[in-house]
């Protein structure tokens, strides 16, 4: 059985700055369920509860404008997902529909009607010609869109599909339930039984999403837990776990290799660094209302937001990251200067005692250094001359050099180091416990 760490992000924080351009909020009229980004044009579709579909079209100056707006059903559109090169948009209905948009028209163009047993919550797209859907019961099925019925059905989950997560390299689908596990499937192979499954994490697993080149994945959870998994050690269990959301993790968009926006249902928008782990702060927010849906754009710079106020917000994270990192040199350089000055911060890792050095006792050193040359050379010279037969002895009690003078400057007790260390770790923890819940 794997263990895992609970891991607890006990770094000092600092806000992201508001981005430097921001993309009026797209008014909607209803609520909006989910949402996707064209792959290779500047538009932004999203699924609302009157089973409408709108088309928007966005430019970096923040400008947007209305694309096209069909109605298949009158039932909520729950989910949204749009294929590789951008000519089919695939959504999924409370009717148990499954609908294909032509986007560059703006009309549906097949429909594949009780594609459930039951409704349906989530659709994603894996390889060409290829989707996956998931129902309200934990069924997920396998769709060539050009064939009228489904291709395989996978029955282990027996709780509502929270989420999709296509591994291209493995040509592996990731499905996640609340039911408290996740499933692995291999969509090549003909068999209906999973390749892998996790234990039960008694707490409902509602997003996940991939970093580290694909090899961790960050699950989101109900109670505001963050569980990490590590596709070398297997599935079976999550290897850690970071706490700090102070409500659940419905929403989660990786932003970049090692960071993650995340959705919770305080409204915040949070940005968090994994592995090592870090809040970087709050990116934006839907007020009082839940974040449920996060998507990025294509060129990584909007990061579009769902939830129940009726409006679609598309958040600059681009430049939220670049003045972050500025901030950060902005501040290691300050750090520099007042540690030149001061001595290094209290933050910083003690170095080895055989390392501590003061200017004190280098300058000290130096100056004895040069004091032995000159005595070395008068003894020398005596000697030559005949004037002493050796060297005179030296007096350690007046002598500046003697170890018994320095050793109180140089060495410190390892213990009182060390209850040091502890008592200062002691007080940060103490002190910066709560942050997560007071952002």
């Amino acid at each position: 059985m794997i263990t895992f760490h609970v891991t607890s992000i006990l770094i000092k924080t600092r806000k992201v700055p508001q981005s430097k351009s921001r993309m009026p909020d797209i008014l909607l009229k209803n609520q909006c369920f989910d949402l996707a980004f064209h792959p290779a044009h500047d538009q932004v579709y999203a699924g609302l509860l009157t089973g409408e579909i709108k088309g928007f079209s966005y430019d970096d100056a923040g400008d947007s404008s209305e694309a096209f707006t069909v109605r298949p059903t009158k039932r909520s559109c729950r989910g949204l997902a749009i294929d590789k090169d951008g000519s089919q948009l695939f959504a999924v209905t409370k009717d148990k529909t499954l609908h294909t948009i032509d986007p560059r028209l703006g009309k549906v163009i097949d429909t594949k009607a009780e594609a459930h047993d039951s409704p349906i919550n989530r659709v994603v797209t894996c390889m060409p010609q290829m989707i996956a859907t998931g129902d309200d019961d934990g069924i997920v099925k396998l769709w060539d869109p050009r064939v009228s019925t489904h291709i395989r059905a996978y029955t282990r989950h027996f709780d509502f599909i929270s989420d999709f997560l296509w591994l291209e390299d493995k040509k592996s689908l990731v499905s996640t339930s609340g039911d408290g596990t996740l499933t692995v499937m291999d969509v090549r192979a003909k068999k209906t039984e999973p390749i892998a499954q996790s234990i039960d994490q008694e707490d409902e697993m509602l997003s996940i999403a991939a970093i580290k080149q694909n090899s961790k994945i960050v699950v989101g959870t109900q109670l505001g837990m963050l569980s990490v998994f590590n596709r070398k050690s297997g599935w079976d269990d999550c290897v850690d776990r970071v706490p700090g959301h102070p409500q659940s993790v419905d929403a989660i968009a990786t932003i970049t290799d090692d960071v993650i926006a995340t959705g919770s249902s305080d409204g915040f928008i949070r940005m968090v660094q994994i592995l090592p782990n870090k809040l970087l702060g709050v990116v934006g927010d839907h007020g009082e209302f839940p974040v449920e849906r996060l998507k990025l754009s294509r060129d990584g710079k909007w990061l579009g937001s769902a939830s129940h106020d009726e409006i679609l917000k598309l958040t600059d994270v681009g430049n939220a990251l670049e003045d972050s990192d500025e901030d950060d040199d902005d501040t290691r350089s300050q750090t520099h200067q007042s540690e030149s000055v001061d001595g290094p911060s209290e933050r910083e890792t003690p170095m080895p005692e055989d390392l501590i050095v003061s200017r004190t006792n280098r300058k000290r050193s130096a100056q004895e250094s040069d004091e032995n040359e000159e005595d070395l050379e008068t003894i020398a010279l005596e000697v030559k001359q005949g004037g002493i037969s050796e060297p005179p002895a030296r007096d350690t009690n007046d002598d500046p050099s003697s170890s018994s003078d320095l050793e109180p400057e140089i060495e410190v007790p390892k213990k009182k180091q060390a209850k040091k260390r502890k008592k200062s770790k002691k007080s940060r923890s103490a002190d910066v416990s709560g942050f997560f819940s007071g952002l």
